[in-house]
């Protein structure tokens, strides 16, 4: 039986590992608090706690793992499942595949431009360069010791409960306007679909871009949001005028445009939400219906 081990059974682990479940796999997932994962254990998922600060209290619970999900983010120092688990890893017998989870974030700026797989790496963000120094760790386990390692590079990610219809319903929807800037996204079905077909076509070593086709200014993505829900968007705003968090800010630092011609190219995906049109579309219908019945 084929078997997902996932450290870090959060967002987007959490679809594939449904989609696979539903096929028969086994799931084995990690959790940073036991106690905050009964949603995760009614759902017969074997847990374990890691929250990085110290390995897992049975490293044998790996073991039948065919295939390792990697979706927890580098600390300060290491990437923490490298740090207390890499030799562990590496002696699995049965490792048919690996993913690890990055960011396209390691591109950096690009003051709007392309880039793609090929790209070098230009990371402004220290979360961005934590995730690039983690790629390369990840990258030489499978130089040194042929575990099969793949790395995708997730654009931003939406989905059910987290989209900009959830900010508008609860008020705190922004439209700024920084001119030029786009952001890249991509919905969590999609990133689901795009493990899979990497797990039915192998190729160890492989970087995958996974994002949309359609780079977008965030307050044009706000008010579309905004009509299909029925909704005034909100003003726009200055983006130099507006007060923001040091980690919001962030986000408006890097500038880019992401091609994805690889993950169609070589693992033949087809973007069930190719924009943020269609993606926004699926999750509106029964939240605008909800709306309705409290007005």
């Amino acid at each position: 039986m084929s078997t997902l081990f996932c450290f870090g059974l959060g967002y987007s682990a959490q679809v594939l590992a449904a989609k696979l479940k539903a096929k028969g796999w086994g799931v084995v997932g990690t959790t940073r608090e036991m106690n905050k994962a009964a949603d995760l254990a009614a759902q017969d998922y074997d847990l374990h706690l890691f929250d990085g600060t110290a390995p897992l209290a049975d490293a044998s619970v790996m073991a039948p793992a065919t295939h390792l999900l990697i979706s927890v983010p580098a600390d300060d120092d290491t990437d923490p499942v490298l740090r207390w688990h890499a030799a562990d890893i590496a002696k699995l017998q049965h490792l048919k595949w690996l993913g690890y989870l990055s960011t396209t974030g390691v591109y950096g700026d690009r003051g709007g431009d392309w880039v793609d797989e090929s790209s070098d790496l230009r990371p402004s963000q220290a979360r961005s360069k934590r995730r690039a120094e983690a790629e390369a760790a990840w990258l030489a386990l499978w130089r040194e010791h042929s575990v099969p390692v793949h790395v995708f590079r997730l654009a931003g990610i939406y989905g059910p409960g987290r989209s900009q219809l959830e900010s508008l319903r609860r008020g705190t929807a922004k439209r700024l306007v920084k001119p030029g800037q786009v952001f890249c996204r991509i919905h969590v079905e999609d990133i689901a679909q795009v493990l899979q077909a990497s797990i039915a076509r192998p190729d160890p070593g492989a970087i995958y871009n996974v994002a949309d086709d359609e780079p977008a200014p965030p307050q044009d993505v706000v008010a579309y949001a905004a009509k299909l829900l029925g909704m005034a968007p909100p003003p726009e705003e200055p983006f130099d005028a507006a007060k923001l968090t040091p980690m919001a800010a962030s986000f408006y630092a890097d500038n880019r445009r992401v091609r994805n011609d690889r993950i169609k190219r070589e693992l033949g995906v087809t973007l069930k939400y190719p924009t943020y049109r269609e993606g926004l579309r699926a999750m509106a219908a029964p939240l605008a219906a909800q709306l309705q019945d409290r007005a």
